[in-house]
């Protein structure tokens, strides 16, 4: 009798109609026999071995370059599930219209099958994805990005707890292109893309969009976090998990050269992108990162911004949409040093400096996790590592001060749920406009999030020890509208600030929005910067929070009765704490 598994291949083969079927086993001989193929038919681009060793270039279609918001679906059986901020289709109008794409879309083409882990292979928090693509780029990307082949087909057995995806290339036309998620039947199809979070099924798709709704189901939390641990001269190391919208320096933070190092200060990579958090058996929430690898910008990474992931990218690696140097080695604005000559831009075009970016500003890096000398020894933890704080940030040139902490949990949720930040090249549409993103959920909440939010203060009230919340923004400028902050491996004073809250040692400053540290309360000796700017990027203005607070007011309107009463009752008091603190003029 088939499996569950075996069942719904054969009901993609009859509908897709590939001329061959591929059981994927993860294996170094089958990426081997992938990767000669792609090179012998173009999707793979030789680079130079002495350098980028079992490295490659990938060019996608000039109109798949990102992810597509504007075709991105939450397919509930209500509307008001998928909630105002997500793109719904009913179900069976969805499989309507988009079933008829995938009829004889592997035609001529090999279907694989693509069985993967989200997590550590051992881990009870772990979940089970198949992918079915008609593309090796993709079988070679989730081989790096999850715990893929034999390993996954294993774990599974002959059971149906597998988040099945369905993906195909297809023509490529924008028109043709749907990315559509089922969590009620934690189902997946994506069609008409083959650029990462559109086509590496296990990534957006079901670590975050599907995961999600599961999680909040099952007493979980599936979050758009990096993972981080600050190692203190003790050798004691605290974790936390921090959320910033994609191409915000969250890979940056995640495996940050500590400035501080040499009095003992170091920073340990779990994961720059996603985090499931549970409630451990002692009432503390515990993090796994369910991805294997890291998928990250590359424009603006240099050995300044983050020099642990150029020491990981030479070898096993796969580039996306990046430039392409005469002795063929990536590179992209922001590497660092002049522009080189002979200079192949993303496109396969020579590059002369009036075509825009030689690679492209979404251009992108592929690489196992395991090869950043930053690594942590837990970051495949079964168990998961203790959470100790969760910071929210974002862009804002003018408002955010560099840190507050929360009151309390209830205030942090509050926090994280006003989020906003200017767009970045990461998704599709506008640049430089602030938006407001929750969590940096908004692309990837698989449900209402006005319910999210309820799931949050659900999660607080059952934790016995919460992590403490805080707010970060490394990006304030000052009047001449150079960034007061210097960023990178100094962001790790903050973290320190963080720490010592945590355990106590640290003064703060009450203001209406939270607690700001103190102007010496900071570690900043060894750092210059005069008590002038220290004084601006610690400040807050309670005229510009009144500003920001209505507009978080009809942030909320969106959500209607839906939204928690709670985060309410924490604006109204957000708004008088501005108000008592604004002085009259006289």
């Amino acid at each position: 009798m088939a499996t569950p598994l075996e069942s719904w291949v054969k009901q993609t083969a009859e509908l897709t109609k590939p001329s061959k079927i591929v059981w994927c086993d993860g294996s170094q001989a089958e990426n081997d026999r992938l990767t000669e193929q792609m090179l012998g038919d173009g999707t793979y681009i030789d680079l130079n071995p002495s350098t980028y060793l079992r490295s490659y270039l990938h060019r996608s279609n000039p109109n798949d370059v990102a992810r597509t918001e504007n075709l991105t679906f939450i397919c509930t059986r209500r509307r008001a599930d998928a909630g105002p901020t997500n793109n719904w289709m009913a179900p069976d109008d969805a499989k309507a219209k988009v079933r008829p794409i995938f009829e004889g879309a592997m035609k001529g083409r090999t279907m694989y099958v693509v069985p993967y882990i989200m997590g550590p292979e051992k881990s009870a928090y772990s979940r089970i994805g198949v992918e079915i693509t008609d593309s090796a780029y993709v079988v070679a990307s989730m081989r790096i990005m999850s715990r893929m082949g034999a390993v996954a087909l294993q774990r599974l057995g002959e059971s149906a707890e597998f988040v099945p995806g369905l993906h195909s290339l297809g023509d490529l036309d924008p028109n043709r292109r749907f990315i559509l998620h089922f969590p009620e039947e934690s189902l997946i199809w994506s069609v008409g893309s083959g650029y990462g979070g559109n086509a590496l099924l296990g990534k957006k798709c079901l670590a975050l969009r599907i995961a999600s709704y599961m999680a909040r189901s099952q007493g979980w939390m599936a979050e758009h976090m990096l993972i981080l641990g600050l190692e203190e001269p003790s050798g004691k190391v605290t974790y936390m998990a921090a959320a910033f919208p994609s191409a915000c320096g969250k890979t940056n933070l995640a495996m940050m050269v500590s400035a501080l190092e040499t009095q003992g200060y170091r920073v340990w990579t779990i994961g720059d992108d996603i985090a499931w958090m549970h409630i451990g058996s002692d009432g503390t929430l515990r993090a796994i990162n369910p991805e294997a690898g890291f998928f990250g910008v590359a424009p603006g990474t240099n050995q300044k911004t983050n020099p642990n992931i150029m020491g990981a990218l030479h070898t096993n690696t796969i580039f996306t949409n990046v430039a392409l140097t005469a002795s063929r080695e990536p590179w992209w604005e922001g590497i660092g040093g002049p522009t080189p000559s002979g200079l192949i831009n993303w496109k396969g075009e020579t590059h002369n400096g009036h075509s825009g970016a030689a690679a492209h500003p979404n251009s992108r890096y592929t690489v196992p996790a395991a090869q950043s000398p930053s690594i942590s020894p837990r970051w495949d933890d079964p168990e998961g590592v203790p959470i100790s704080a969760l910071i929210f940030g974002g862009r804002r040139a003018r408002l955010a001060p560099l840190v507050f902490e929360s009151r309390d949990w209830q205030h942090g949720v509050f926090v994280g749920a006003t989020m906003a930040s200017e767009t970045t090249a990461a998704a599709t549409g506008a640049v430089g406009v602030t938006r407001r993103d929750p969590m940096a959920m908004l692309p990837f909440c698989g449900y209402n999030m006005a319910d999210y939010f309820t799931h949050w203060f659900e999660m607080g009230s059952k934790l016995k020890n919460p992590p403490k919340i805080f707010h970060v923004n490394w990006f304030r400028r000052g009047a001449d509208g150079k960034f007061l902050w210097p960023g990178y491996g100094e962001n790790v004073r903050v973290l320190r600030w963080m720490l010592d809250r945590i355990e106590g040692q640290a003064d703060a400053q009450e203001t209406a929005i939270g607690n700001v540290p103190t102007p010496n309360s900071l570690p900043l000796d060894g750092l210059d910067i005069s008590q002038e700017t220290l004084g601006e990027l610690l400040r807050v203005e309670p005229t510009a929070w009144v500003e920001e607070s209505q507009a978080i007011d009809k942030f909320f309107d969106k959500f209607g009765d839906r939204l928690p009463a709670v985060l309410r009752t924490e604006l109204q008091a957000l708004t008088d704490r501005l108000q008592r603190s604004i002085v009259p003029v006289k």
